[in-house]
């Protein structure tokens, strides 16, 4: 457990991405019947293990593999059938490639999908251009996203990412002992919050979203935004895709939203009550991250990227943030400005 440096005689399960060296990687590559040239650069994810491969009189591409047992194969294959539908809508997702018929590939018992290598950097999200053409093409994938739910992916809701994690993580023993019952007191209260907050929109409508909708998610080009990593799509609310790309103060963040619904709105009708949700749709991430973090501990990124978790600081600062959440979600929503 992250507050536990002791080691656990009995946790022998290997960690989940133990047998896969690099020879497995290309073996991997090389099995859809391309020609590796040895090349591999590891690239920064902690979910999957994903990598740039070169290849021999080609351009490098990408593959990741998936976290075993995380997916099902048909949850999968439900993501790379809505990331395939966005680019035959010209939408500038970044699709997996269809090779010998499949986009999903099995090598040594690790499930796998090759993507076309795309670059960019990281989006200017104070500008409000930039802001109103991600909201163009964020209203033209909700467009679609709207025209039916997912049938095998989870939802985001209060209860994935808010009742669950929190069961979670009092259960496995995750919260030093003695900051455990404030951390438990505070996130009891902060649940309510969202849940009065959910009620405020009666009648919400969920549909199939991107899921993950941060910066990083995002690369510019001359030609302008294109998402990447459909990893967490999901149905849930619409504003799940809006509120992650704004930020600052609550004017900073009006100006930015009123820019992204300037674009959005052109493509696809939003429902101005979803904004009733922005802080609580925040306060779920954050419990839910916690979780996240503490579930993937025997995986021996985790500790090296985030050695501070865990510690009796990290966990009194999420009661602090919890705590400071309260009655942001008791504000009125954000006006667009």
């Amino acid at each position: 457990m992250p507050n536990s440096h002791s080691h656990h005689p009995h946790a022998v399960s290997p960690p989940p991405y133990a047998a896969l060296t690099p020879d497995v990687v290309l073996d991997a590559v090389a099995s859809l019947g391309l020609a590796p040239s040895g090349t591999l650069l590891g690239l920064n994810s902690y979910e999957n293990r994903v990598y740039q491969i070169g290849i021999e009189d080609g351009a490098p591409l990408v593959a990741k593999f998936y976290r075993p047992a995380r997916w099902t194969d048909a949850q999968i294959a439900e993501e790379h059938a809505y990331s395939l539908e966005l680019a035959e809508r010209e939408i500038p997702v970044v699709a997996p490639l269809v090779l010998r018929g499949s986009t999903l590939h099995t090598h040594a018992g690790f499930r796998f999908a090759l993507f076309p290598r795309r670059g960019g950097r990281a989006p200017e999200l104070e500008d409000r251009a930039t802001l109103e053409w991600i909201g163009r093409f964020l209203g033209r994938i909700h467009a679609l996203g709207r025209e039916a739910p997912f049938r095998e992916r989870p939802a985001l809701d209060i209860e994935s990412h808010g009742r669950e994690p929190r069961a979670w993580l009092l259960a496995h023993g995750a919260i030093p002992e003695n900051i455990r019952p404030a951390w438990e007191a505070i996130s009891v209260q902060a649940l309510a919050a969202v849940e009065a907050c959910y009620a405020r929109v009666p009648g919400l409508t969920s549909i199939r979203l991107h899921g993950d909708c941060h910066a990083g998610n995002l690369l510019w080009t001359p030609e302008g935004p294109h998402f990447v990593d459909l990893d967490d799509c999901r149905n849930g609310p619409a504003v799940q895709d809006l509120w992650m790309l704004l930020s600052g103060s609550r004017e900073a963040m009006s100006v930015g939203l009123s820019a992204l619904l300037a674009g959005y709105e052109v493509f696809c009708p939003f429902d101005r009550r979803e904004l009733q949700l922005v802080e609580a749709l925040r306060t779920l991430r954050l419990i839910h991250y916690s979780a996240w973090l503490a579930r993937r501990w025997e995986d021996p990124a985790f500790p090296a990227a985030f050695p501070w978790f865990g510690s009796p600081r990290y966990w009194q600062d999420r009661i602090l943030e919890l705590r400071e959440q309260i009655p942001l979600m008791e504000e009125p929503p954000l006006e667009v400005a």
